[in-house]
């Protein structure tokens, strides 16, 4: 009987004992593979809408006979321009997104707010879905546009570190399970980051937008479904806590807001260090249709398809930079964490560098050039990713002092919100300059960011490593949030 009431109403049940005893997921919780799951279907709405998103408005919403229908686009427009200046489509679909993308990264901080305070995780997890996928459906009318970006925004928030907080839930304090749990959590997103440019951006770019956004909707329903379903095998609910109850709370010892600060400093300059890399979801896609040879096996390639390359070597360098750094520690001082992400700040520098000589070429001879030059911009690129942000966690992770430690290392998300807002607007200098400078810029603020973490690099270690911690190893793995 009690099994039939967790069916029918899976946010009400309550879980039976028996998820701490499962480990028939590779060895872990029955749950990590319902929650897994989960992302999975998250991330494909997510990335297949993201990868059709500025190719919609560039090609069609932005244009006359279209933005005319938009509910408040006059209003926003306005708005932008008095910041950004006049804007071309090109530009203001480069902004739009940028704004999009790096909100993305800021309402989830009001989601375990309200999962905390009020809802609970498993009801701001649903809640979150549910506009999710209205969001995605209601981007079929180009009259709700605005509204639909609204409800993916705040759905995000609700979703998506609710659902990573959950994950940790599944073990006990100091299982070391947690680590492979999150590597296995990390491969369901890659898996879904590969698929919905495939999917999704297909559909987008061969038989509409619309039928595009519409896939990404059905994503997010499939993985509201498997989550409810899964519920049974995830941990009881823990007590919403009162805002009132301060009495026992943690407080900020000697020394740790000095280390607070560091860390909050460090986030706008982490940010600056990864527009290269956010790029490619913004005017990348639009650079590469008029700059590459899009074909395989002699057949047109949809230009999302790029952004399922673009995961495919991140996986790869995500686990070659772990590899090799667990070979350096055998034979040398592995470097501190800092040194990591300073030197993967100056591989990120180098990456723009190739699309500026790719725009050289073709500049210069008229033609464009294979995706070859494609694959080692990833390459250079996502290496010095695997270095920045997988490494960049860990060390917010671990050195935010145990009073704001959650709250630190989910506020480490906001440096997207930088980078994301950079990106927006250099995006926007597309269509106004030649595609070699356009990326010598973009290689340039990024040298400045990586000039800028290796000035401060002993002074942030010195402080955000305490000495009984200098000595630890760390390899650590992800993919891009």
């Amino acid at each position: 009987m009690s099994d039939r009431v967790e069916l029918l109403n899976p946010i009400e049940a309550e879980p039976s004992e028996t998820w701490r005893a499962q480990n028939s997921f590779f060895g872990h919780p029955r749950g990590l593979g319902w929650l897994s799951a989960t992302e999975f279907w998250e991330r494909f709405s997510y990335y297949g809408m993201q990868a059709l998103l500025v190719l919609y408005m560039t090609h069609r919403l932005l244009l006359p006979g279209h933005v005319e229908h938009i509910v408040g686009f006059v209003t926003l427009r306005a708005a932008l321009e008095r910041v950004y200046g006049a804007l071309s489509p090109q530009a203001l679909a480069s902004v739009i997104f940028g704004l999009y993308a790096g909100l993305v990264y800021v309402t989830p901080i009001a989601g375990g707010l309200l999962a905390d305070r009020a809802l609970g995780r498993t009801r701001t997890v649903a809640l979150g879905a549910c506009l999710m996928a209205a969001g995605h459906f209601l981007m079929a009318s180009e009259a709700n546009f605005l509204i639909a970006l609204l409800f993916l925004l705040i759905g995000a928030g609700c979703f998506k570190g609710n659902l990573a907080v959950q994950v940790g839930t599944l073990y006990p304090p100091g299982d070391p399970r947690v680590d492979d749990a999150f590597q296995l959590y990390y491969v369901a997103i890659n898996l879904a980051v590969m698929a919905s440019p495939l999917v999704c951006g297909t559909l987008g770019e061969y038989y509409g937008y619309h039928w595009g956004f519409g896939a990404a909707g059905a994503g997010m329903v499939i993985g509201l479904a498997i989550y409810l379903y899964g519920r049974r095998w995830l941990p009881p609910e823990q007590p919403i806590r009162s805002s009132n109850n301060i009495a026992g709370r943690e407080r900020l010892r000697g020394g740790e807001l000095t280390r607070v600060i560091a860390l909050l400093v460090l986030m706008p300059v982490l940010g600056v260090s990864l527009v290269g890399n956010y790029q490619i979801f913004n005017s990348y896609l639009l650079w590469a249709e008029l700059n590459y040879k899009l074909g395989v096996l002699g057949m047109a390639m949809p230009v999302t398809w790029l952004l399922s390359l673009s995961c495919l070597v991140t996986v790869g360098t995500l686990g070659a930079s772990m590899l090799f750094w667990r070979w350096w520690s055998k034979h040398h001082a592995e470097p501190s964490d800092i040194t990591k992400i300073v030197l993967g700040a100056f591989l990120l520098a180098c990456a723009p560098l190739i699309l500026a000589a790719a725009s050289y070429f073709v500049a210069s001879t008229g033609q464009k050039v294979t995706l070859v030059w494609a694959v080692v911009f990833e390459f250079v690129n996502d290496f010095g990713y695997a270095n920045v942000v997988p490494v960049g966690l860990a060390l917010y992770s671990r050195s935010a002092p145990k009073a704001v430690g959650g709250m630190m290392t989910g506020g480490f998300y906001i440096l997207f919100f930088f980078a994301n807002m950079l990106v927006g607007w250099l995006g926007g200098f597309l269509d106004r300059m030649p595609g070699t400078e356009f990326w010598l810029l973009h290689a340039a603020v990024v040298f400045g960011a990586a000039l800028l973490l290796l000035m401060v690099r002993r002074t942030v270690q010195s402080v955000l490593t305490p000495a009984d911690e200098s000595n630890i190893p760390l390899v650590s793995i992800g993919t891009r949030p």
